[in-house]
């Protein structure tokens, strides 16, 4: 049996969702207010955001729609 391992955005998409669920960021917020509660981490998620296509002014409810995380 073997198990698959979710693409790290996979877990970031998650972490961002559980944010959303309680109310500590709402969808339509802009993905750069993620940065306030990453800190150190944010320079890294933002340029993996940037490499699939975000913009910082794209409300989060974008980044929480994506279904599958493909690097070609």
């Amino acid at each position: 049996m073997t198990q698959k391992v979710a693409h790290p955005m996979v877990k970031f998409q998650r972490k961002v969702r559980s944010l959303v669920d309680s109310k500590i960021l709402k969808p339509h917020d802009s993905i750069w207010k993620i940065a306030f509660l990453y800190g150190d981490d944010w320079s890294y998620w933002k340029n993996e955001l940037l490499e699939f296509g975000f913009s910082m002014q794209d409300p989060v409810h974008d980044l929480l729609v994506v279904e599958e995380w493909d690097e070609e």
